[in-house]
């Protein structure tokens, strides 16, 4: 985790301080954050969440699983649907995967607002995505953020998952607008 949080950081400083240059007078950061907080909160007092890693590593799965803290710091939650068949992901093999992503500003009244997703889950026209498992030297990998990869170190390949991710550990291009996003993501064995 240490590897995570050192990413994290350099990552945060990038980012705060391109933020602190075209922020306006109107809005801090801090608000921002706190803005990001209730975000994710409106979302989580719906759900049950965990706030640890189960000792034994054994999930609850499906859709009325719980959401697990992954990060330790509040920034990632999962939910296992599915617990996968293949094997755990080595460090820097390339992981494919399908997702729907939604921007968290858009849940409302249980659910989320389907005009505001995207992603490549329910397209099968569509190539997956990929990134290499903590290669963050690779831009694919740098581009999705740790948030994203993260479930492949608690959990094998061909594994589905909903992911509550803050921006500091999001997809980079999303980072300095500071918001959340929840991620639906199916991680697969192979691109087929």
């Amino acid at each position: 985790m240490n590897f995570f949080k050192s990413i994290i950081r350099v990552t945060l400083m990038t980012v705060f301080a391109a933020f602190i240059s075209s922020c306006n007078d109107d809005t801090s950061y801090a608000d921002l954050l706190n803005q990001e907080d209730k975000l994710v909160n409106a979302f989580l007092v719906d759900q049950k969440v965990v706030n640890e890693i189960p000792a034994d590593s054994v999930f609850q799965t499906g859709a009325d699983a719980p959401y697990y803290c992954i990060d330790g710091e509040g920034q990632v939650y999962m939910q296992v649907l599915v617990l996968g068949d293949g094997q755990k992901a080595k460090d820097d093999q390339e992981i494919y995967f399908r997702y729907m992503a939604y921007n968290m500003a858009y849940y409302h009244d249980g659910k989320f607002d389907e005009s505001f997703g995207s992603g490549n889950l329910n397209n099968m026209a569509q190539s997956p995505t990929s990134f290499r498992f903590k290669n963050y030297n690779m831009p694919t990998s740098k581009a999705w953020g740790v948030g994203l990869q993260m479930p492949m170190t608690f959990l094998p390949l061909n594994s589905e998952v909903n992911l509550v991710i803050k921006s500091q550990y999001g997809v980079s291009e999303n980072m300095s607008y500071v918001q959340p996003y929840f991620f639906h993501v199916r991680y697969l064995k192979s691109m087929i």
